[in-house]
Formats: structure tokens, C-alpha cells, sequence
């Protein structure tokens, strides 16, 4: 390590408290006002929306520690009005919520379990940090404790299940009652459940590194306050999966996660530093690059920023004493695959490559210089108007030759759904709200993932991609096949960089590989709607593509 500790240390919170006057934007700050601490801007402010989003009151937290914490250069450390702030954001979550303790995200009388656990733990960590236990706030927080005893949410998300069991924990430390934390201990035994042998946490349909870190980062907080030896045991495997990920520019995650993010919370790696090497590779890499490189990710709109300010800050408060012997940059060559996830990673001294072929051959390489190459699959529109893409998670049929130091994957094309709100659809949405929503809210989130993330319109057009990897480039294969005697054909058809089909709320953010061009698939596209076949190969030369020069590619 060539830069002292202390200055490493306090790139977290340089970074973070770059955020705080945004905060200060978004809360409603006048005492006078119904909706005095609340976040939503859209909702007090704009008066664009009809109800309030719970999970911005998550924003509290940030604001909690930055009054108690003296950070280097810190204005905030000690301000009256800072405390004030965040505790007023404590109460609007109180008197926002139902009356069963829930709260709503994305419509009205949701309860989502999300941006409940989000809420809960964030406004219960700073009555802990602020040393506030005023009755109201210990009952509001029990009914949210006992909602979490009997419910849960639709859809397999590990990190909400994590963040559960870390708010339930916290709220045992505020009460004193021990049914949280039996309700603590269930919820850790799901994630136990859904984690892989292979050391990832079921996002969805599979692994998404990128949540993967907040999974992370909940269960590390946990076993801080807790103690408990056991989350070592998922913990340490998830670590190491993890290594795999943190790209040797600083950038991390991508795509080829089932969720599509490139999330990265660090402070569950400063936790797990001392108890495993590779976290603190993973944590000197993003100080070092990361950050000061500006090739981390940015989630920076309203409704998200303030998911990583407290982790930051919460990562300098860990900052741990034993730092990496090793830069993650001295990584040997690797090949490594994950069957369970249909994971492969290959690393050489000229790029570090992953592809996932559960989503159809999704392959982002990043060299130390930065993104080379990203390719998410195809896309195209054909002349009856559908757009088709081969990055859906799938039941493809996939092969690994390691001997060979191959990969492929075939499977059919699925047509991408491009669902937006009109004013006379957003009228039945709220009657729905209303009515069947308001008392099985479950029912209706269930049919809203199965529309939006996991539904799949098959199509009989099929692909097969496959992956060469050689020391100093990676030949890619791909064959587009059209259903026999299919009169539809491709207006347009290109191999995207950056192409995403299903919601998720964290994904489509920036980081540098979003620049990287799309590639037009003219020739496949005129082979195919002549022939019924279209064949493409591309060479992806990192060393010359870093120097702004293209691979070669012939179809």
C-alpha cells in the first residue's frame, strides 16, 4: 500500500458528505408543514405524486451520522439543525405509515417489504446513533417488528431478507423484546436458504454481484451488533465469490448479473478484512481505484443516493487495520466458472472478462485502463414492431470446455416488453390500489414482477453464442436462426453494450462501460431474412481496443 491508511480512510467520507446538501434539498425543513421531515420532494415539494415513497425516509441515517461523527472536514458534525433534521425524518415515517407499521415504494397501499426494511433500519440506527428512545417511536417501531414476524414479500431478493433481519435485530436493541430477534434469526435462516453453494445469494433468477454487495454489507452490519459466529459461514464464501467481480479499473458488477447492477457497498468488506484477505483486496481496490479514478458507479438520483452514503460512512467508522498485503492487480491468471450461476470468469495479464450465459451470453472485459468491451446480447425490431433480445435469464442450454477455454450457449429470442403509464391506465392502476391492491397487496406485486422482471415471451427464433477466450483476445461466435417458414423479418439488429428488458431500480445507472458503442448487425440481419440464417464473429483485442482501436469482426 503506497498511500497512508488515514488518507485512504477519509476518500469514503469526502465522497459521502459531497451528498449531504442534497439532503438537506429533498427533506421539507419547515416545522409549520403536515409533511415536515419528509424526503419525498416529489410528494411535499413538486406535488407530482399522491402519496408518499417510505423508502426516502432512509435518508435520516446519513444525516444521523454525519451529526455525531466527526469526519475530516465535516461541516456537519455537531450542528443542531442536522439533528433536528433527521429526527423529524424519524417522525414523518411514523405518522406516514399505515396503521399496521408498513409503508408504501411505488403505489399506493403497497406495503412493500422493501422500502419497509430500508425505513425501518435506517430510522431505527439513528435513534440508536442519536441516543433517542421516545416511546411513540419504540411503538411505531414494534408494529413494524410484528408486521415482519408474519409477512413477507413476494419474489426471491436476498438483500431484503438480509436488511429484515438486520432491522428486526435493531429493533430488539431499542425494545428489549426477544421475539425480534427470534424474527432476526428467521429471516438470516432464509437467506442461509437461498444462498448457493457457489457462495451467491438469489436475486431473483440468480446472481446479481452487484445486490450481492448489499447482501453483503447487511448480514457484516448484523454480525457487528450480534456477534454471531455463524454469519461468518455466509459471509466468508459470499466474500470470495465477490473477488471475482471488482474489475482491475474499480469498476464493479454489471449486466451479466440477473438484476443488471453494478452496485458496490464497501463496508461489509472493511468488516470481513480481517477475517478474510480477499475483502480487503476488494476494499483497497475501490479506495485506490474506484473512487479516485471516478470509475465506480453512480446511482444519483432522488430516490436512490442515499443508499450508499451511510454504508460509505459506515465503512469509515470500520475502517479496518488490517489492510491488503497484495493488490487486487497482482491476481494470477484465472479461469473460474460458477455451473450454478452459469457464471464464467477469465482472467489474463491483458483483460478480465465475464460473461454470463443464464442471460444468453452477457459479456462485459475491462482491462486496468478501463472498459474495453460490453456486449449484452442481441437486439432487434422486426417488421411486425417487436423487439427481440437473447439477455433474458433463461433455461438456455449451455456448455463449459475449460480444456478448450470455451463457453457456449444456445436458446430462442424474447420479446422485450416496454410497459409505460398513460393518464387512463395510471386511473385504473389507482382503482386497483384501491380496492383489490389495498387488501392483498401481495397478489398485485406478485402479477407486477411476473409483467415486468420474470415473465417471458418466447419466440421460435433461435441463437447460439459462443466464447473463446486466449490469452490476448476473445473470439465471439454468433448465430441468429429464423422459425421455418416465418414471414417476419429484422428491420434493424445490433449486439448492445448496455441493453436491459426488465425493471429493476437500480439498474441502467452509469458507470464508464455505458459509453461503449453498440455494434450494427446490418449483414446478419440480411443473411437472416434471406436465408433464414446469420452468422457473426468478432475478435475483442483489449490492448488495441484501449488504444481506441477496434477488434476485427466479419459476418
Amino acid at each position: 500500500m503506497t498511500t497512508e491508511p488515514a488518507s485512504l480512510r477519509r476518500r469514503y467520507t469526502d465522497e459521502a458528505l459531497l451528498y449531504l446538501p442534497r439532503l438537506f434539498q429533498m427533506v421539507d425543513r419547515n416545522r409549520y408543514s403536515p409533511t415536515y421531515g419528509c424526503f419525498d420532494r416529489s410528494y411535499w415539494h413538486y406535488r407530482t405524486m399522491d402519496f408518499p415513497c417510505g423508502m426516502y425516509q432512509e435518508f435520516v441515517l446519513p444525516l444521523a451520522l454525519a451529526y455525531v461523527h466527526g469526519y475530516p472536514d465535516n461541516p456537519f458534525h455537531g450542528t443542531p439543525r442536522v439533528r433536528e433534521l433527521a429526527l423529524a425524518g424519524v417522525e414523518f415515517a411514523r405518522i406516514s405509515s399505515h396503521p399496521d407499521g408498513t409503508c408504501d415504494d411505488y403505489f399506493p397501499f403497497e406495503r412493500a417489504l422493501g422500502a419497509l426494511v430500508f425505513s425501518l433500519y435506517a430510522c431505527t440506527e439513528t435513534c440508536l446513533v442519536l441516543g433517542e428512545q421516545r416511546p411513540e417511536w419504540l411503538e411505531f417501531f414494534a408494529r413494524r417488528g410484528d408486521y415482519l414476524r408474519t409477512h413477507n414479500e413476494t419474489g426471491q431478493l436476498t438483500n431484503h431478507q438480509a436488511l429484515a433481519a438486520l432491522a428486526l435485530y435493531n429493533v430488539y436493541e431499542l425494545t428489549g423484546e426477544k421475539r425480534y430477534r427470534e424474527a432476526s434469526n428467521a429471516f438470516v435462516n432464509i437467506v442461509r436458504d437461498w444462498q448457493s453453494d457457489e457462495g451467491w445469494f438469489q436475486e431473483y433468477e440468480g446472481a446479481d454481484p452487484g445486490y450481492h454487495t448489499c447482501t453483503i454489507a447487511f448480514l457484516a452490519k448484523l454480525w457487528r451488533k450480534s456477534n454471531d459466529s455463524a454469519l461468518l459461514d455466509l459471509l466468508n464464501p459470499a466474500v470470495d465469490f465477490a473477488w471475482h467481480f471488482m474489475h482491475p479499473d474499480g469498476s464493479y458488477a454489471g449486466e451479466y448479473g440477473s438484476r443488471n447492477t453494478y452496485h458496490f457497498y464497501p463496508h461489509g468488506f472493511e468488516v470481513m478484512a480481517p477475517h478474510n484477505p480477499k475483502a480487503a483486496q476488494i476494499a483497497d481496490h475501490f479506495l485506490t481505484h474506484a473512487l479516485p479514478r471516478r470509475t465506480r458507479y453512480f446511482n444519483d438520483d432522488d430516490r436512490m443516493c442515499a443508499h450508499y452514503l451511510y454504508d460509505w460512512m459506515q465503512a469509515y467508522n470500520d475502517f479496518s487495520p488490517v489492510r491488503s498485503h497484495e493488490p487486487l492487480s497482482a491476481r494470477p491468471p484465472l479461469r473460474k466458472t460458477f455451473p450454478k450461476a452459469r457464471i464464467h470468469v477469465e482472467i489474463t495479464p491483458h483483460y478480465h472478462a465475464v460473461v454470463s450465459l443464464a442471460k444468453g451470453g452477457v459479456l462485459k472485459v475491462v482491462s486496468a485502463q478501463g472498459p474495453v468491451y460490453s456486449d449484452t446480447g442481441l437486439i432487434g425490431r422486426t417488421t411486425d414492431g417487436r423487439v427481440l433480445v437473447s439477455h433474458m435469464v433463461d433455461n438456455h442450454e449451455v456448455t463449459f470446455d475449460d480444456a478448450n477455454r470455451r463457453c457456449s450457449v444456445e436458446g430462442v429470442l424474447c420479446e422485450r416488453r416496454s410497459k409505460l403509464a398513460t393518464p387512463f391506465k395510471q386511473i385504473l392502476f389507482r382503482l386497483i390500489n384501491l380496492t383489490i391492491g389495498r387488501f392483498n397487496p401481495n397478489l398485485l406485486r406478485a402479477l407486477l414482477q411476473k409483467i415486468l422482471i420474470t415473465g417471458k415471451r418466447r419466440t421460435a427464433w433461435k441463437f447460439r453464442r459462443e466464447f473463446e477466450f486466449l490469452d490476448d483476445r476473445i473470439i465471439i461466435r454468433t448465430r441468429l436462426t429464423a422459425p421455418p417458414g416465418s414471414r417476419e423479418k429484422f428491420e434493424l439488429l445490433h449486439l448492445a453494450s448496455d441493453a436491459t428488458s426488465i425493471y429493476v431500480a437500480n439498474s441502467n445507472v452509469y458507470q464508464r462501460s455505458v459509453l461503449l458503442p453498440w455494434r450494427e448487425l446490418g449483414a446478419v440481419r440480411d443473411a437472416v431474412n434471406t436465408t433464414g440464417t446469420g452468422e457473426h464473429t468478432l475478435t475483442v483485442q483489449p490492448d488495441r481496443m484501449s488504444r481506441g482501436l477496434f477488434g476485427t469482426e466479419h459476418e
